[in-house]
């Protein structure tokens, strides 16, 4: 890709909101050697960044752990760093030149049966958390399960709960039919925070054309996610991403299209999670190799390929960061 693309790339970043609604830092509360990478997110252009506190068959301990070891470790930066509540945090980062940071978890077993926890989490910073991770859970199925569950009656409480403090509802790592039923359930905006089309590669974490639409049809938000073997075969060109985001938004419109690219800062972490939470993943070369990530800085790489796909500064604005926007706009309490 020659300069010039590049260089337009980044003035279009420059000018315009860019949001990664999913990236993964080291979860040990007791060790911050790696945070000091969250300032790759600014370099690469991005002024708001979701991170995760928890995943998976970690409970309520280890979530309020993380997100009290990443609250304090930010609030004593904050020449650099805003922990958005609202809107109006994100748009008073951005005029600064810091990044925004909001939390994310991934899967209910953070709340285990306790539905008064979302809203803690929710004052805490959490901004969206999905329904179930892989497995099923007391909420619904996971997308690798044997037998695919449907939401159960405490996940449609989960679900409205979610809505009334202000959390996100997300259906990624989440059983087709639960999702489905999520979205049918709904009555705000639900997200795909990082999943990506399964039409262009068949992987169980992928969604299929009808799910898209469905989220679509919520108002929701799918983000393309950056993880190598849900993009290909371990496939981490910004081309591939940029293909990835193009047949979203062909299919279900530039409003409904945004970032998610799982960026995993630790390898060795994951690794050992990989063994740890062994039975959480199928028996699938996909988790028994090296997986490969797309880093915060190609972001301006995808750009580029996007424009000399055709789109225009106002499809951008809408995919790097305005569609998360809008969610937050609609569904967070103190938007």
């Amino acid at each position: 890709m020659n300069d010039p693309t590049l260089v337009a790339a980044r003035s279009l970043i420059a000018a315009t909101l860019a949001w990664d609604n999913h990236g993964c830092m080291p979860l040990r509360w007791n060790d911050d050697s790696f945070l000091p990478q969250l300032q790759r997110y600014r370099q690469a252009g991005f002024d708001v960044a979701s991170l995760n506190i928890g995943f998976g068959e970690q409970g309520i301990e280890e979530h309020i752990r993380t997100v009290a070891g990443f609250r304090h470790w930010i609030s004593q930066r904050s020449d650099d760093y805003v922990l958005a509540a609202s809107v109006a945090d994100i748009t008073r980062a951005r005029a600064e030149g810091k990044l925004a940071i909001v939390f994310d978890i991934e899967g209910t077993r953070a709340i285990a049966d306790q539905l008064s926890l979302i809203e803690l989490y929710y004052d805490l910073g959490v901004r969206w958390m999905l329904m179930a991770y892989n497995r099923s859970n007391l909420v619904g199925g996971g997308v690798h399960d044997e037998e695919e569950q449907g939401l159960t009656a405490f996940g449609a409480e989960v679900v409205a709960e979610m809505e009334r403090v202000g959390m996100v509802v997300c259906c990624s790592h989440t059983a087709r039919r639960t999702a489905l039923e999520v979205m049918a359930r709904a009555t705000k905006p639900v997200i795909f925070s990082h999943s990506n089309p399964r039409a262009l590669w068949d992987h169980k974490r992928n969604i299929d054309d009808e799910t898209m639409r469905a989220c679509a049809a919520t108002g929701g938000v799918v983000g393309i996610n950056g993880v190598g073997q849900f993009l290909g075969d371990n496939d981490i060109r910004s081309e591939t991403v940029a293909r990835h985001i193009d047949y979203a938004v062909q299919l279900i419109g530039v409003d409904h299209v945004g970032l998610g690219l799982d960026y995993v800062f630790d390898g060795e972490e994951l690794a050992m999670y990989l063994v740890q939470m062994r039975h959480t993943f199928p028996e699938d070369p996909a988790y028994a190799t090296q997986v490969k990530f797309v880093a915060p800085e190609q972001l301006p790489e995808i750009v580029a390929h996007l424009m000399g796909m055709g789109y225009t500064a106002a499809d951008l604005a809408k995919i790097l960061g305005g569609n998360h926007l809008r969610v937050a706009e609609v569904c967070w309490r103190n938007a």
